[in-house]
């Protein structure tokens, strides 16, 4: 067979004996969540902050030509919009446009497109009105002729 000794129970080592001390408790890296939300958010206010404080010394630093050219940049971008705005306002009115379709207008830079827009607008319109319902007899009633078998029943009933 095999010269391999098999053991006996001597041999094994006994079980570990269970003690009545508690183990020692292991120490767990807790992270103070709070705290740390406290730091980001003076983080952020510090950031903020110097942003404030860089916007206004860039303000400061404007040259007074930067600053009139600034706002004539504003102004020819303000008057091109309210001339824009007060074409589109005279082609639909000419058009005879509803509110509807003339926002579709606002959309359009050039004063031709809006013209074939608002011409195309308002064909669509008048092609609505053509084809509305037309009944030739309404609002008119018919002269009633009586029958025979009308003025039969009025005289059993005496009405």
């Amino acid at each position: 067979m095999s010269d391999t000794p098999i053991p006996t129970p001597g041999d094994v080592a006994p079980p570990a004996q269970a003690t009545d001390a508690p183990e020692p408790e292991q120490k767990v890296d807790e992270i103070d969540w709070k705290a740390k939300a406290r730091d980001w958010e003076k983080r952020a206010k510090d950031n903020k902050s110097a942003a404030d404080r860089l916007a206004e010394l860039e303000a400061a630093n404007l040259s007074e030509s930067e600053k009139v050219a600034k706002r004539l940049a504003q102004a020819e971008q303000e008057a091109a919009e309210a001339k824009a705005e007060a074409t589109r306002y005279k082609i639909a009115t000419e058009s005879k446009l509803s509110a509807e379709d003339a926002a579709l207008l606002e959309h359009v830079t050039s004063e031709d497109g809006m013209r074939l827009i608002a011409q195309r607008l308002a064909g669509a319109e008048s092609d609505k009105k053509k084809q509305g319902l037309h009944v030739p007899g309404e609002g008119t009633s018919p002269a009633s002729a009586e029958s025979d078998e009308l003025r039969t029943a009025r005289a059993l009933f005496g009405t």
